[in-house]
């Protein structure tokens, strides 16, 4: 049966009554299978036309649905960015609502903010501009949701009034996830620092752990993204490594997102993605396994082939640094080939490793190979020490290549 306005005003006024906030999310998703019908009855939504429903249901609620109708109309003409400015006014009115209530509704917040990213990434799919002024436009766009949204985190902070199993703080993470979505999507993300700030300084907030795993693995992957980026990965291993772990299975795209990264890491630490794991990504699997058989051979030129290859994407994910990191493994696996093809010995003049790396591909005066020998060694890849006089590195009886996974601090040599 279709659903006429009038229909619509009743049933949002029949869920606030009832605090229903998952069916009152439902009704402000502009995607809910009731937009068909609004459009149908009005063909040509005005703000003046819709003013006669002013006042039907009580404020703000009459202003919020008739602003909704006039979303969902810019949507089906493919006017994203009229009807992201209309968003934003719903929103607010929203808000107007969403402080004087505990967190009931919180479900209907989350919709209505999905509704305003989505809105704000669609501006730049506009096919009629130059895409320079799509980027710029979007970008605008991006940066006005997220500052809507931080309103929105500031009502979820200060409630004080509701119970603490009512609490609007139940959408603290939420929230900081789909702002930390934003300012990545603008690389404004020196801002989240304020956000992270903001959390801290409140130690009303619940524990992390007791916010739904959704929540969770957002929030720590962004935590896990912003490590990363600064260089703090053992801490950016941890949170990723979470994220993974507790990551929807069905949600793939998230798998994927969080690997793109934690990929990288996991190869400095020596611990190899396997065939299988990659096989189930198979963008990841073009991606990254070039570089991991290149790793598993020891083959240098191999790896800097691929590195060339890929150096755009990999600059576009921010992984390019990381990965060349990764070289040192390759490097590792020269030098131990040429200390077994010399029956272990431990005494192996720096001519040999210069051999064997002028035989991968390298050629490099000696000097520097006595560099990357000590650089080994500080790094724990090798056992020993360099006697420079005498031009031989001398190894450790014991272990002189230690496994990849046991080195000590393997991101603190980095």
């Amino acid at each position: 049966m279709p659903v006429t306005f009038t229909d619509f005003l009743e049933q949002i006024s029949h869920n606030l009554d009832a605090h229903d906030g998952p069916r009152l999310a439902y009704l402000l998703r502009v995607t809910g299978s009731h937009v068909k019908d609004l459009l149908r009855e009005f063909k040509n939504p005005t703000l003046q036309g819709l003013s006669r429903y002013q006042g039907a249901i009580e404020s703000p609620w009459d202003e919020i649905a008739i602003r909704y109708v006039l979303i969902a109309h810019h949507i089906a003409k493919g006017r994203p960015s009229e009807a992201f400015k209309e968003h934003t006014i719903f929103i607010n009115l929203f808000y107007r609502f969403l402080a004087t209530t505990s967190g009931w509704t919180l479900p209907a917040l989350f919709a209505i903010l999905r509704d305003l990213k989505d809105l704000a990434f669609d501006v730049n799919t506009l096919p009629t501009r130059p895409l320079a002024d799509n980027e710029t436009q979007s970008m605008a766009c991006t940066e006005e949701a997220a500052r809507i949204a931080s309103k929105a985190l500031t009502t979820c902070i200060t409630d004080r009034a509701s119970q603490p199993a009512e609490s609007r703080r139940w959408g603290v993470y939420y929230v900081t996830g789909l702002i930390m979505k934003l300012y990545f999507r603008v690389k404004r993300i020196s801002l989240s620092k304020n956000i992270l700030r903001a959390i801290d300084a409140n130690p009303d907030i619940p524990p992390l752990s007791q916010y739904p795993r959704s929540h969770q693995v957002t929030y720590r992957y962004y935590i896990g993204m912003l490590d990363f980026l600064n260089g703090n990965l053992a801490k950016a291993e941890e949170e990723l490594i979470f994220a993974y772990y507790n990551c929807h299975l069905q949600v793939r795209r998230n798998q994927e997102r969080i690997l793109i990264y934690l990929v990288p890491l996991r190869m400095l630490r020596g611990h190899l993605p396997s065939p299988d794991l990659l096989g189930r990504f198979p963008d990841l699997d073009r991606l990254y396994s070039p570089f991991v058989a290149a790793v598993r051979k020891g083959d240098i030129k191999a790896f800097d082939a691929a590195l060339d290859r890929a150096e755009r994407k990999l600059l576009e994910l921010n992984v390019l640094l990381a990965l060349e990191k990764s070289r040192e493994l390759c490097l590792r696996g020269v030098f131990r080939r040429a200390w077994i093809s010399s029956s272990k010995g431990n005494r192996m003049p720096i001519r040999v490793f210069h051999a064997a790396l002028v035989v991968s591909g390298m050629e490099l005066p000696v000097e520097e190979v006595e560099c990357l020998l000590a650089n080994q060694i500080y790094k724990g890849f090798m056992k020993g020490y360099i006697s420079h006089e005498k031009q031989m590195v001398v190894l450790s009886n014991v272990n002189a290549f230690p496994k990849l996974t046991e080195r000590a601090n393997p991101f603190a040599t980095l």
